[in-house]
């Protein structure tokens, strides 16, 4: 494990104050991303996170050289009420590494309000495909100068009619209709909006 990856799982662990469970995911071609899995029992959620997505600093896939220290970074969290054990969301931590490793597999930038499609269910029976990007409230983590400090950003699951949605209106105009609708967004078994 790098040292960039290392400092990233001790500012995780010391976020949500315990240890992760983790998988590890590999890709051919590509270096392991590991899916670490915080539960919050006070807040009845289980916190999904990439750990891997940062070892290297994200690029246009349009520059002409890579710059191999400089660059922003970035970590995926995805948080889910604690689903019950007889509907597990199995598969989730496979696609969690899948939209890690698109920086590296695809060339994607990943920011917030980015809306990245998977193109099948995010897991087993899963009506959501896709993913919005966000801000998380964990706070970024500052690196060695000059690389760019580790961003943490949430990923919120959505089905294809929102992120049809997403393309046509916005990324802020989704959350509104979110909250005019009254969607928990956390809830696996959630509803999709009806944006009108």
């Amino acid at each position: 494990m790098t040292q960039v990856l290392q400092q990233v799982r001790s500012h995780l662990q010391s976020h949500f104050a315990t240890e992760p469970a983790s998988a590890s995911v590999t890709f051919l071609g590509a270096e392991p991303i590991e899916v670490l899995r915080f539960r919050s029992a006070a807040a009845g959620l289980v916190h999904y996170v990439s750990l891997g997505c940062s070892r290297h600093p994200m690029v246009d896939p349009t520059a002409l050289l890579a710059d191999q220290v400089q660059g922003p970074r970035a970590e995926v969290v995805l948080s889910l009420r604690d689903p019950q054990p007889a509907r597990p969301v199995k598969g989730l931590a496979r696609s969690l590494a899948v939209l890690a490793a698109t920086p590296v597999v695809d060339g994607v930038v990943l920011v917030a309000d980015a809306l990245i499609d998977l193109g099948s269910p995010l897991w087993v029976q899963a009506p959501f495909t896709a993913v919005l990007l966000g801000r998380s409230d964990i706070a970024d983590l500052p690196l060695q100068p000059p690389r760019d400090p580790v961003q943490f950003l949430s990923a919120t699951p959505i089905t294809a009619t929102e992120a049809a949605w997403v393309r046509l209106k916005g990324a802020e105009a989704m959350r509104q209709a979110w909250q005019d609708d009254g969607v928990d967004v956390r809830d696996p078994n959630r509803r999709a909006a009806q944006p009108r």
